[in-house]
């Protein structure tokens, strides 16, 4: 068989030896490891804040914390709430290091309507590079490299640098979150970012490290910083 032959029909006998199951349900995939069924049930963020994806019961161009306080970037992307059953993937691919339970989340959100302008940089959160030898991967930069390549944007992992190790985020509260990560990034030297940026990161809580990553860029004169993550949690004040 000609080598462009065999290229060609690789995905089809990929999928014919190693076909594709749902890692939620094993039932057979719906193109790629997650069924029909499993991909519908999960929760799209469809009434947010314009401002800042916070889920609302309705949609709103600014919710009450965004009245009070504007956070530092311009425009937030998530498609997604931080529930059942985005939740136990998200997990599997954070700290079960299912790159599987990764591709299926990257998968997802590149099929989700795009509300923002396209920015002319895309850039991950950095995490420590102690963490980065335990985990063995950015979880946002996975999730970054095939969103990036649909969307045509340009992908850079090297603009902003965790210039200290921070407590996980996850046991900490607002205020809590604020201070762990205040002063925890840096641009790197000689490193100049175009006018319109997007910071990915999977999930969105507080926004604490997005919103510190942002300042950094606005600082050094970026006019326009937007936000993306995967999923925005909900408020715990918030019924859905």
């Amino acid at each position: 068989m000609h080598k462009t032959s065999l290229l060609r029909s690789w995905p089809a006998l990929q999928r014919w030896l190693l076909p594709l199951r749902c890692l939620l349900c094993d039932a057979p995939g719906d193109g790629m490891d997650l069924c029909a069924d499993c991909a519908a049930e999960m929760p799209r963020n469809r009434n947010c804040c314009a401002r800042c994806a916070l889920p609302l019961a309705t949609a709103a161009v600014l919710c009450g914390e965004c009245q009070q306080h504007a956070p530092p970037w311009d425009a937030a992307w998530a498609p997604f709430r931080y529930g059942w059953p985005l939740d136990r993937l998200e997990s599997r691919f954070k700290f079960g290091r299912d790159l599987a339970a990764g591709r299926v989340l990257s998968g997802l959100w590149q099929n989700e309507p795009r509300p923002i302008e396209r920015p002319s940089l895309l850039i991950t959160v950095p995490l420590h590079r102690s963490r980065l030898r335990q985990r063995g991967y950015n979880q946002a930069l996975e999730l970054a490299r095939p969103l990036a390549r649909a969307l045509g944007v340009p992908l850079r992992h090297d603009v902003l640098q965790r210039s200290r190790r921070t407590d996980a985020q996850t046991e900490l509260d607002a205020v809590d979150r604020r201070r762990n990560v205040r002063d925890a990034f840096a641009l790197c030297p000689g490193l100049a970012p175009p006018a319109h940026v997007a910071i990915l990161d999977d999930v969105m809580t507080t926004g604490a490290t997005l919103a510190e990553c942002a300042s950094v860029l606005k600082r050094v004169g970026v006019p326009r910083v937007d936000v993306w993550a995967l999923a925005r949690a909900p408020s715990p004040s918030t019924r859905l």
